[in-house]
């Protein structure tokens, strides 16, 4: 990183919201390379732990697993506390959890609704307004990383619940921007497409999933999870120090069509 100090990370400390996999472990691998701490955070501790160790012994930087529910104002406020305490301060926060399922609008129920909301888009604003406050008092300013999806611009069916909370993510990251501006806060959104993960995999190799890819992908293939820490490196350092409240796409081109 000598080569590139406005990419350099040393001496941050980087939350990912469920990063123990998928597109969140990807961003955790690529700011863990860029020199930052590592705090890795979801419901399910042991995945957390699996991936703060390998990420430790893969670039010899200090990670911490921590346990709690984004739905519970209770948790999100010890979470952070519990940061502050071991790693005392946050400079990046990536929101990335998420939950989804398909569902028509006439077969969903509130219950449903409520999850998906909950936790994709009121989660995001519950835990980047604990996280922001102690940014504030801090006084060294910071950035805010919402991983929205390109589902918050394109809509599909059986998709309700998702695509209003990820459009709800975008809209929340351009007020996130201009309320902390002046903090030295920076908030932006990546919106991914088409990514190999686990959860995505069974989908991605089905005949279905690789007409849709080829007709709907102009690059005509998914995305690696290699493929997202460059742009997360970018938000995450002083590289970014006047980007704010932008929206990146990283889709292989299906938002363009």
């Amino acid at each position: 990183m000598t080569g590139l100090p406005y990419f350099d990370l040393r001496g941050k400390v980087a939350v990912i919201t469920g990063g123990g996999a998928g597109i969140g472990r990807g961003i955790a691998d690529g700011l863990a390379e860029a020199g930052a701490d590592i705090v890795i955070g979801s419901r399910r501790l042991e995945q957390c732990a699996a991936a703060c160790n390998e990420i430790a012994a893969q670039t010899g930087i200090k990670t911490l697993p921590l346990a709690f529910d984004l739905r519970d104002p209770v948790s999100v406020e010890k979470f952070v506390a519990n940061i502050g305490r071991i790693m005392g301060h946050i400079d990046i926060l990536v929101n990335n959890a998420a939950v989804i399922e398909e569902k028509l609008i006439l077969d969903m129920e509130e219950s449903d609704w409520d999850l998906m909301l909950d936790t994709n888009l009121k989660g995001v604003f519950r835990l980047s307004k604990a996280v922001v406050k102690k940014m504030v008092e801090r006084n060294q300013g910071g950035k805010i990383i919402n991983v929205a999806s390109i589902a918050g611009l394109i809509a599909w069916p059986k998709m309700s619940a998702y695509c209003a909370s990820k459009g709800g993510c975008i809209q929340l990251t351009k007020v996130m921007a201009l309320e902390w501006a002046k903090y030295n806060i920076q908030a932006n959104a990546i919106l991914p497409g088409y990514f190999l993960t686990p959860m995505s995999t069974e989908f991605v190799h089905s005949d279905t999933g690789d007409k849709v890819i080829k007709s709907d992908v102009p690059m005509r293939r998914v995305a690696d999870i290699n493929e997202v820490k460059g742009l997360a490196v970018l938000l995450a350092s002083a590289a970014s120090s006047y980007i704010t409240g932008a929206s990146f796409t990283i889709d292989g081109g299906q938002s363009c069509r």
